[in-house]
């Protein structure tokens, strides 16, 4: 992966990863990298941009996929006061898109990053050419929901000792799984940095908590019918995401395609890899040909 520096609202850096090998000499330089369909990948809250790299490698064969480490998370800045409202996070997804030349983008998104990847399309049309939604609702979650993310971040025992301990906890034995989630607690190993004292998040939880603030008290149906581009919307069968608002939200998308994928819930680019990439190959094909 290379490391490209972007300028996001508010002057806040932002770290974005070209995850294909730069242009070789002779083979069409810059021009033959951007003449390849770009792709925006954006990860959920607590998430980075590596989490991507295995959905990126089968895209780098025909795409230039660029994973953005959001504010707040990764290698990107962490303002201590943020902000770390949809404002932001939304402007600098359009920052990323035309200070690496993306456009027309394909927007894939998981759980926030896709709320953020919607409310782009929704704003700016003329730079989105595809959008893909994975397991994010557009209802409003409420209040509860917000005070048992809050208790849940409270139980987590940090510092964890090693990463092993890392997984074991947030794919065993955390007591809000209902069954072992390998896939959850690889997910968690690469968002954790060894500290002098053991291992912890890269992110801040307050921060962290700031941002889902700004968006589970409201509904984002409006935003969801301005998108213009096809939409291909993704659900695990266990996932947050429930069936019949995924349906719902295809029926109010001007362009919307409907998928589920078995055997997998929330993590499910990570759960069900080969699943994941079943649904995605066909509705990108469809896209780059028309």
């Amino acid at each position: 992966m290379r490391r490209i520096d972007v300028t996001g609202a508010g002057g806040v850096r932002l770290a974005a990863w070209e995850f294909t090998d730069p242009p070789k000499p002779g083979g069409g330089g810059e021009e033959g990298e951007r003449g390849r369909p770009g792709v925006l990948l954006l990860h959920g809250l607590m998430g980075r941009a590596s989490h991507w790299a295995e959905t990126a490698r089968w895209l780098g064969s025909r795409c230039r996929p660029v994973g953005l480490d959001q504010r707040g998370h990764g290698r990107s800045e962490k303002p201590q006061d943020g902000p770390y409202d949809r404002e932001a996070y939304v402007a600098d997804g359009i920052a990323a898109i035309e200070q690496l030349g993306l456009a027309p983008v394909i927007l894939i998104g998981h759980s926030m990053g896709a709320l953020t990847a919607w409310q782009i399309a929704a704003r700016r049309p003329d730079l989105v050419s595809a959008l893909v939604v994975c397991d994010m609702r557009a209802s409003a979650l409420g209040s509860a929901s917000q005070q048992e993310w809050a208790d849940w971040f409270r139980s987590w025992p940090v510092p964890f000792a090693t990463l092993a301990d890392v997984r074991k906890w947030f794919g065993e034995d955390d007591p809000t799984l209902e069954r072992p989630m390998p896939a959850r607690g690889e997910f968690f190993a690469e968002v954790m940095a060894e500290r002098a004292d053991g291992w912890r998040p890269v992110f801040s939880r307050h921060q962290m908590l700031s941002a889902r603030e700004t968006w589970v008290h409201d509904a984002h149906w409006e935003d969801l019918a301005l998108v213009q581009c096809p939409t291909l919307v993704v659900r695990g069968l266990d996932g947050e995401l429930g069936r019949a608002e995924a349906q719902e939200m295809v029926r109010v998308l001007p362009r919307g395609v409907y998928a589920e994928i078995p055997d997998a819930g929330h993590w499910l680019p990570w759960e069900a890899p080969e699943e994941w990439r079943a649904v995605l190959d066909p509705f990108l094909e469809s896209v780059l040909q028309g």
